[in-house]
């Protein structure tokens, strides 16, 4: 099964969706807003979809697999 992947970084102007080829999924002014909106667009996608959300440094802070059956294996936290 293949997953698509969707980063959610820090840009000069606020947050930025975006999928792995460098389309954008959704701006948003925060952070939050930005992670809401991924997650609706992963949520109604047909495939598999990995939300990884950034800190404002770069390193991914978090990842969401969607739908969570998915998920490749189980990990705390």
């Amino acid at each position: 099964m293949t997953t698509e992947r969707i980063d959610v970084t820090k840009r000069n102007d606020g947050w930025v969706a975006e999928k792995q080829g460098g389309d954008t999924v959704a701006n948003a002014p925060t952070k939050t807003a930005a992670v809401k909106k991924a997650a609706k667009f992963a949520k109604a996608s047909r495939e598999a979809v990995t939300v990884k959300i950034h800190k404002i440094d770069g390193r991914i802070a978090e990842e969401r697999t969607y739908p969570r059956a998915a998920d490749p294996r189980r990990s705390r936290g």
